[in-house]
C-alpha cells in the first residue's frame, strides 16, 4: 500500500469516528432533552422500584419470622425420632439447639466430622459439640459403648474446642460407657433425657447436670 493510500485510509478512519462521536453526543443531547421533559416518569419507575424493593424486604423478615417461630414451637416425639435417618436425626438435634436459643447453631456431621456431628453456642457463650448415635431399632437398637465415647473425648474438646462435649442417642448407652462419660465429663443424653428434651420446652443446659459455667472474659482470666 502506497503512503498516499495509507494517509486517505487513516483520514477515512478518523472521519468515521469522528462521525460516530457526533452520533452519540446527539443521542446523548435527546435522551438528556426527554428526560428534562418526562421527569415525572422517571419519578415514578423509582418509586415504583421502592415499592417492590420493601415488599421484597417485608416478604424476607416474614419468612424469617415465620421459620424462627416454627423453631421455637418445635417438639418431636420418640417415634418421629426412631423412624429418621441418621443424618434427619442430626438435623433434628440442630434444630433442637436452634430451639433453646443457640443462634449458630450448625450441623457438621459426615465424612470427616472428626467425632462432631451438631455443633454451637449456647446464649452464655458456651460452645456445645455433640455427637449423634441413631438407632433405627431405638430402645432396642445397641448401646452407645465406650469406643464411640472414646472417639467423641478425643475430639471434642482438644480438636473442636468444645465447653460442653455431649453424645445425644435415642438409644441405650452402656455402664462402661456411662463411667467413662464420667471420670471424662462427659455429659450424656440417652433415650429418656432425648425424650424429655425433644418433647418439653426446656433447653438442654437446663436438663443436664454438672454444665460447666460460662466462659470468663479473656481480660478476667
Amino acid at each position: 500500500m502506497s503512503a498516499r493510500r495509507r494517509r486517505r485510509k487513516g483520514d477515512d478512519d478518523l472521519l468515521i469516528a469522528r462521525g460516530g462521536l457526533v452520533v452519540a453526543g446527539l443521542v446523548l443531547v435527546r435522551v438528556g432533552q426527554w428526560v428534562w421533559a418526562h421527569w415525572w416518569v422517571l419519578l415514578v419507575v423509582g418509586l415504583l422500584a421502592l415499592l417492590a424493593l420493601a415488599a421484597w424486604a417485608h416478604q424476607q423478615v416474614d419468612r424469617v419470622r415465620s421459620a424462627r417461630l416454627r423453631v421455637e414451637g418445635l417438639t418431636y416425639s420418640l417415634g418421629q425420632l426412631d423412624a429418621m435417618h441418621h443424618s434427619a436425626f442430626e438435623l433434628a438435634v440442630r434444630d433442637l439447639l436452634a430451639r433453646d436459643g443457640s443462634r449458630d447453631a450448625l450441623r457438621c456431621g459426615g465424612r470427616g466430622d472428626l467425632g462432631a456431628d451438631v455443633k454451637g453456642h449456647d446464649p452464655l457463650g458456651r460452645l456445645w459439640v455433640i455427637q449423634c448415635k441413631h438407632r433405627r431399632k431405638g430402645m432396642d437398637g445397641s448401646a452407645v459403648g465406650t469406643p464411640e465415647l472414646q472417639t467423641l473425648n478425643g475430639t471434642g474438646r482438644p480438636v473442636h474446642g468444645g465447653d460442653v462435649v455431649v453424645m445425644v442417642t435415642n438409644a441405650r448407652i452402656s455402664g462402661p460407657a456411662r463411667d467413662f462419660a464420667r471420670q471424662q465429663r462427659l455429659h450424656l443424653v440417652d433415650r429418656r433425657i432425648l425424650e424429655q428434651w425433644a418433647r418439653g420446652r426446656r433447653p438442654l443446659w437446663d436438663i443436664l447436670p454438672g454444665v460447666p459455667p460460662p466462659r470468663k472474659p479473656p481480660q478476667l482470666r
